[in-house]
């Protein structure tokens, strides 16, 4: 059934990406919301990260394009907060834009891949399917939450790259709106537009702030969008069921680009048996996880 209202007090989170910017501001909101424990995954933190580490906020160095260091996620956290505990909110946020040394435009890393489409599409596809996996695994509700952009509705000439691996999360989130009704989980994204982060405003961003002409007073806050986050995840009013494409900028605060609740399809008997048959391999996959470590 649907995960519906999922407050943050008492809950374990998972956060990729939380040693700075948005989803460290996300860490902070959740501690003062009453969360029960972060962890933090990241590959460096920032001093303003730092200071935050201690017996209810922990850290891992991960780069979330090597599926090893994901997949230790779960075990990471049994070692912070207890043997059996499973993260109840998991936060995909690491994402880069296109570095030149990994670059479509520039014809680079022709073996191996793209690096932008391994962190920003692959990453939170892999970390969904953990989440689920160490959720179902001990039969509990999760909530997976995708930090995509507004580049994943709109197109960009100069940032193609970057935009495709923000297409490809809201879309990979739009078919997850079942798992919200079948197995209790539900995942959603945010997308949101121009951002203060350190990715515009630190030394590293000066080049492409130029470039696109970035304007502080055009921007939203990185608690603006943390405060988004907790909206779409506690939702206690049924706004925001899987598949939830939450949209926040400065022009529009919030808008809901997409928000399915599953295939709804016209309610007859054929058209409940077309969706068993194509649903069955899927179902069957997550039945077999369900309850394996109790």
């Amino acid at each position: 059934m649907p995960v519906g209202h999922f407050p943050l007090k008492d809950r374990l989170i998972v956060v990729t990406g939380g040693g700075s910017g948005i989803c460290l501001a996300f860490v902070r909101l959740a501690m003062q919301s009453g969360a029960r424990g972060v962890l933090i995954c990241d590959l460096r933190l920032t001093p303003e990260a730092e200071s935050l580490i201690g017996e209810k906020v922990h850290f891992l160095r991960c780069d979330v394009a090597n599926w090893r260091h994901l997949e230790y996620i779960p075990k990471k956290v049994e070692k912070c907060f207890g043997a059996g505990q499973v993260a109840d909110i998991w936060i995909a946020g690491a994402a880069i834009f296109e570095p030149e040394w990994s670059s479509w435009l520039y014809d680079t890393e022709k073996e191996g891949g793209y690096h932008a489409m391994r962190v920003n599409a692959e990453h939170p596809m892999k970390f969904t399917r953990i989440a689920m996996r160490s959720c179902l695994s001990v039969n509990k509700p999760c909530v997976v939450l995708i930090l995509s952009s507004i580049a994943g509705i709109y197109g960009g000439y100069a940032t193609a790259m970057y935009c495709a691996t923000k297409h490809a999360v809201t879309g990979f989130t739009k078919s997850m709106a079942q798992a919200d009704i079948d197995e209790s989980c539900k995942v959603v994204a945010i997308l949101p537009g121009q951002v203060s982060t350190p990715l515009w405003t630190g030394p590293a961003g000066r080049k492409m702030a130029a470039q696109f002409s970035y304007r502080e007073k055009n921007s939203i806050s990185a608690e603006e969008v943390a405060e988004a986050m907790k909206e779409v995840i506690e939702d206690g009013e049924g706004r925001y069921p899987g598949g939830t494409l939450l949209g926040v900028s400065k022009a529009r605060r919030r808008e809901v680009f997409e928000s399915l609740q599953g295939i709804v399809g016209d309610g007859s008997v054929a058209f409940k048996k077309w969706q068993d048959r194509v649903f069955e391999p899927v179902r069957e996959v997550f039945r077999k996880e369900r309850g394996a470590r109790l």
